[in-house]
């Protein structure tokens, strides 16, 4: 292995999770630079703090923190003489840095406005709008990624590009956060191993911060247990199996705990439905599709595409909107959640269709417009929606052992392995029958909900027939 990455005496990062995080110059550099202080104004959890008054951390402590724990498995790395020359271990110490420098204001709550699906549509309101919201959509270039805006912003803020190195150098960093194919399979399996420095430093960050105990886990043990094999592939030793699935089950847990909570959730879905509307109404200069997002994230402008860029939409829209867009507005502007009238969780294999979950849904779209229209209620101030799959690992979707089988190398790459005896090379939890990840393997659990914003006579009684009418709504008779 070549030498280490020189660090500077004196510049470091003192940080609340990991300690002391030295830098190297590059880094300094980069940490200078206004793309990467542009991070100070994201926070971690999006809406979070609504709920957990403490978490508003940043995607700049978040960043740093990445790279901490990169400097820890590279450590590992070289105490398994796994080979990687200074230039190698620069540039993904570079990339952990930099991961997330492409994310959206308010993260992953304005990136995902495109999956979004107004409540006129859900239940057919009529046809024609329906044809010509499909017309639209066809026409339309959708918001890139945050890992796409990441190799814009890499490789195109030309401050950052020097303080990393030049164009080419830049680009090799943006391959590797990015998980593109250009990108050097090598350093790419230390990047996006089963153990990966995001996940590691979020779990911490995010339970710190909120003050839940669920994503506590065991890093330094885990740490201590890393191996990397000849062929670069990153797992741990079989005694530390439980703390493996540790982790695993912490991230499992803060989800359904911290970012699935019913009031971050709703209010993070109005604001949802709120910039769909007022980008399909091309109102308050919102950027209208990707092209005009890469235009902010290219220029001078990307330093006040922040928080605050999503908040100014808020303000504009609860003092000039009308009817649903300013009732959204004013329910975020005001912390006023969106009321939660009912609920369906589900824990279900990843083959089932239909559960009770999805006959709630089914009921809701056949009935809410009569509902809205018996206590004059606008239809889309109702919010009807599902999270997003939540399985105990991200990538592999907890799958058994012959799906995890036939992924594509790079995912397979990503679930977490562990080296059993003696073996040179280590396998997939799916693959040990006494771990408790195989016996749940293939299960999903999803939260289906019904909100509703109102603020009209006699609020609280309102709310109350409302979760009285649609209690029985798809429930087994």
């Amino acid at each position: 292995m070549g030498s280490s990455p020189d660090v500077i005496p004196g510049k470091l990062i003192v940080d609340s999770v990991h300690g002391d995080i030295h830098l190297t110059e590059r880094e300094w550099l980069i940490l200078d630079t206004l793309a990467f202080q542009r991070l100070r104004n994201l926070k971690q959890l999006g809406m979070g703090q609504i709920t957990y008054p403490n978490a508003t951390h940043t995607r700049f402590a978040h960043s740093v923190g990445a790279l901490g724990i990169m400097a820890r498995i590279l450590a590992v790395a070289k105490a398994n003489n796994y080979r990687l020359s200074k230039y190698q271990q620069e540039n993904l110490r570079m990339a952990a840095l930099l991961h997330d420098v492409g994310h959206y204001p308010y993260s992953h709550l304005m990136e995902r406005i495109d999956g979004v699906t107004l409540i006129e549509e859900e239940i057919n309101e009529a046809a024609r709008t329906r044809t010509r919201k499909r017309a639209f959509d066809a026409s339309r270039v959708g918001y890139p990624s945050h890992e796409q805006l990441g190799t814009e912003i890499v490789t195109h803020q030309r401050q950052l590009v020097d303080a990393i190195g030049g164009p080419d150098r830049a680009k090799e960093v943006a391959d590797l956060f990015a998980r593109s194919k250009a990108a050097d399979p090598q350093l790419s399996k230390l990047l996006h191993s089963s153990f990966d420095m995001d996940r590691v430093d979020y779990l911490q960050r995010d339970s710190r911060a909120a003050g839940v105990p669920y994503g506590n886990i065991d890093v330094n043990y885990l740490l201590n247990s890393l191996r990397i094999s000849k062929s670069g592939m990153v797992g741990v030793v079989d005694k530390a199996l439980p703390a493996a699935e540790q982790f695993l089950l912490a991230r499992f847990f803060m989800h359904r705990t911290v970012y699935y909570h019913k009031t971050t959730y709703g209010m993070e879905e109005a604001c949802r439905h709120l910039l769909r509307r007022i980008r399909d109404a091309k109102m308050y200069c919102i950027p209208a599709d990707g092209p005009a997002i890469l235009d902010i994230v290219r220029s001078p402008n990307l330093a006040t595409f922040t928080d605050s860029f999503v908040d100014h939409l808020v303000h504009l829209a609860s003092q000039e909107g009308k009817g649903v867009v300013r009732a959204l507005a004013r329910s975020i502007e005001a912390r006023r959640p969106p009321k939660l009238l009912k609920e369906i969780l589900v824990l279900e294999p990843s083959t089932s269709t239909h559960h009770d979950g999805t006959a709630f849904r089914l009921a809701a779209k056949s009935s809410l417009k009569a509902l809205a229209r018996k206590h004059k209620i606008p239809l889309g101030q109702f919010l009807l929606c599902n999270t997003r799959p939540l399985r105990l690992e991200e990538r592999s979707a907890l799958l058994t052992t012959e799906q995890a089988r036939s992924l594509p190398p790079e995912q397979e790459d990503e679930l977490i392995k562990v080296f059993v005896g003696s073996e040179s090379e280590p396998k997939s939890l799916v693959d040990i029958p006494h771990s408790l990840i195989g016996v749940c393997s293939g299960h999903v659990f999803q939260a289906y909900r019904l909100y509703v914003v109102y603020e009209g006579d006699e609020r609280d009684r309102t709310i109350k027939l409302l979760q009285r009418e649609v209690r029985g709504w798809g429930n087994p008779s």
